[in-house]
């Protein structure tokens, strides 16, 4: 059973459509008990960092979905979904992440436009399920101010501004910084890779 995890704040329209497309067959739910029992779980990002946190902590959520990522169960982080797997953000001084990973997420300092927002392309530096069948340069749909830093998890990176961290993947962890939900075919594609792990 793959599971949105509604935290009420969620583009969880645009992510249902998707799946449909896909013919797959899903939960949206904001209860601890679904999550506890999800098969794949999908973690929709949209809005601020704190708020995101704030709302998983009121709804009991927190906790379940570390045990879950640490048990194994494939997980799927978008935008702040991806965000929210480290022990911050500047975006939010006061509020911790999942802590999955260690750093900081950090805001976009320069003279370039912020946020972030379209079309930019990948550059994959390791293997990746997510990427399987994608083309060498693949353009997905961003929109973002704030980015995560590149580590030994980070599967591929997007530069704007400077190199960030535009798909995490940790053994049963995934994570993308766009938007696969708004990025035709080829985000249908990083979709499908998942619900076929």
């Amino acid at each position: 059973m793959t599971v949105i995890v509604d935290y009420g704040a969620g583009n969880l329209r645009s992510v249902q459509n998707a799946l449909e497309e896909l013919g797959a067959s899903y939960l949206v739910t904001s209860g601890s008990r679904t999550v506890s029992r999800a098969n794949k779980l999908i973690l929709p990002g949209v809005g601020c960092f704190g708020q995101m946190m704030s709302a998983l902590d009121k709804l009991g959520l927190r906790e379940i979905l570390t045990q879950r990522i640490y048990a194994g169960v494939p997980f799927l982080g978008i935008c702040v979904g991806l965000q929210c797997l480290f022990e911050g953000s500047e975006e939010s001084p006061e509020s911790t992440g999942l802590a999955i990973f260690p750093g900081l997420v950090k805001r976009f300092a320069g003279n370039a436009r912020i946020p972030h927002m379209g079309w930019n392309s990948l550059s994959p530096v390791q293997p990746c399920e997510l990427t399987e069948g994608l083309p060498g340069d693949t353009f997905m749909y961003f929109a973002h101010s704030y980015y995560a830093p590149v580590t030994t998890a980070t599967a591929a990176i997007c530069t704007y501004i400077h190199p960030y961290s535009a798909i995490l993947h940790d053994r049963n962890i995934y994570a993308v910084q766009f938007h696969p939900e708004k990025s035709g075919s080829a985000g249908l594609r990083v979709m499908k890779n998942f619900l076929d792990l």
